[in-house]
């Protein structure tokens, strides 16, 4: 093989990788086309979000609805006021659920939509009532060791049989 069918392959080879790298960095940053004109906004408030970012997936049975639009925080209540779009093809009941969850073992936070029963179907600029917040696993770990010291204590506090 000569040099110059080498540099051709050598290049097509880098240009392959490029286009791969590119596939890669859309899927991972959950690129999606939903467009905020063919979207309406609803807000939710939670007492804690975890690690929930903008952009963030909003889904419902495992379907890509919508995305977090906005993060604030309220500082007369305490909470985290999360502004959800929500593509126009999708409408859900205004008695719906909405909780964080966390997705795979990176621990990326996605909003999960669970639709209720109402006949009425939120609007954009509505608020959803019911919400679940982040389970921290931080918490979780140091209510456990918690508990596991107490019962440590009661048991050798009280008197042997």
């Amino acid at each position: 093989m000569n040099r110059s069918a080498m540099d051709l392959w050598v290049g097509i080879f880098v240009a392959a990788s490029m286009v791969a790298l590119l596939f890669l960095a859309l899927k991972v940053s959950s690129f999606s086309g939903i467009r905020a004109e063919d979207t309406y906004r609803i807000a939710a408030r939670f007492d804690n979000i975890g690690a929930l970012k903008i952009k963030a997936p909003v889904r419902s049975a495992g379907v890509l609805v919508g995305r977090v639009a906005s993060i604030r925080f309220n500082d007369e209540t305490y909470e985290a006021e999360v502004e959800i779009r929500v593509d126009n093809r999708y409408r859900f009941p205004k008695d719906t659920f909405a909780s964080i969850y966390t997705a795979g073992l990176l621990g990326d936070q996605y909003v999960g939509l669970e639709p209720g029963g109402d006949e009425q179907y939120l609007a954009d600029g509505d608020q959803i009532v019911k919400t679940q917040s982040a389970v921290v696993l931080e918490k979780l770990i140091g209510q456990f060791l918690f508990s596991k010291a107490a019962e440590s204590q009661a048991d050798s506090a009280s008197p042997p049989r």
